[in-house]
């Protein structure tokens, strides 16, 4: 008498991942919306940028290092790398630790600057409109086509920028200004960030990629507090560890997988279209847990800036379709 055979459970209808592509999205979305948020609540403890920095980093670079290690060993065991030694090719992991310098240290230092005299909803909303440089720089000093009819949606946003920094401006006095501009040049560094990650992620992986620039930011942001600081510096508190964590694995670790399997099951436009709803969770955040005033000036100007950049998204993906039809006939 045979045994009976081992009832196998269905496979995952196409249906059901697609859907739980939008959850995961919509779930990385929300927790990057609440970096401002933990690094405002962490500031009340007397640490600095480069001090919150740098704890952030230092619980939070493990976890991708780790990840990287073990997918590239899988991978390697799998016979699906065809990395060379370091030895064979420095060049290549020098520049990944560089761009990680430029993504993950300066693009974040500098965000973590703006935030000590911005609400989290307006630096939200400069950063939210970072793809205006990667068009610049990408038809300056990449040879990439620029799409004059994208830059029109740009001024849209840019309007709903103003409207918020008069607001603020007088609401805060000149400090908002020097905040826009470290937060600009944030946004400035993630523009150039992604133009320069892309061919090394292509070559390396997304995982070992991550893993190389992840240590080139800790070791960049290890050397800057070493210069500004001392370890004594840092008062260790539990409110305090509490933030931190909840800063480097809430709001760091977490979204950037989620957003990463998210994209294995969703389309890369579908997901962009998901994070728009960024700045609207900041802006819900910021009033329910910092208690700020939201005013009638915020909420006109998230609405233009997520116009101008939705705009620009539909802009985008239909000339590229246009142009992929082009090609094929």
């Amino acid at each position: 008498m045979s045994e009976p055979s081992e009832k196998k459970s269905p496979l995952p209808t196409p249906w059901l991942l697609t859907w739980g592509g939008y959850i995961l999205a919509m779930l990385g979305a929300f927790l990057f919306a609440s970096k401002g948020i933990w690094i405002k609540l962490a500031y009340n403890y007397q640490v600095d940028a480069s001090a919150l920095m740098a704890l952030r980093l230092s619980v939070a670079t493990p976890f991708f290092i780790v990840f990287g290690v073990i997918t590239f060993l899988r991978g390697k065991a799998k016979g699906t790398h065809d990395l060379p030694p370091i030895d064979r090719n420095p060049g290549l992991y020098l520049r990944t630790l560089g761009v990680g310098i430029l993504g993950y240290w300066v693009a974040s230092y500098t965000d973590f600057e703006s935030l000590t005299t911005l609400s989290p909803q307006f630096e939200r909303l400069i950063l939210f409109t970072y793809p205006l440089f990667v068009i610049l720089f990408g038809a300056l000093f990449f040879k990439q086509p620029m799409r004059l009819k994208a830059v029109w949606a740009f001024a849209i946003s840019y309007i709903g920028l103003g409207l918020v920094f008069l607001t603020d401006l007088h609401a805060q006095g000149s400090a908002v200004i020097s905040g826009v501009l470290w937060c600009t040049v944030s946004s400035v560094a993630f523009a150039l960030y992604l133009l320069l990650a892309k061919p090394l992620i292509r070559r390396m992986g997304p995982s070992l990629f991550t893993s190389w620039a992840m240590s080139g930011a800790a070791l960049a942001t290890g050397i800057h507090f070493l210069i500004v600081h001392r370890l004594s510096d840092i008062h260790m508190t539990p409110p305090l560890l509490t933030l931190v964590i909840g800063l480097a694995i809430g709001a760091t670790v977490l979204p950037s997988y989620l957003t990463n399997f998210a994209l294995s099951r969703i389309s890369s436009q579908a997901n962009a279209i998901i994070s728009f709803i960024n700045p609207i969770f900041t802006l819900v955040l910021s009033g329910l847990i910092l208690g700020q005033h939201i005013s009638l000036a915020d909420i006109a100007g998230t609405l233009l800036v997520l116009t101008g950049v939705g705009l620009y998204v539909w802009i985008d993906q239909r000339a590229t379709r246009q142009e992929a039809a082009l090609s094929k006939g």
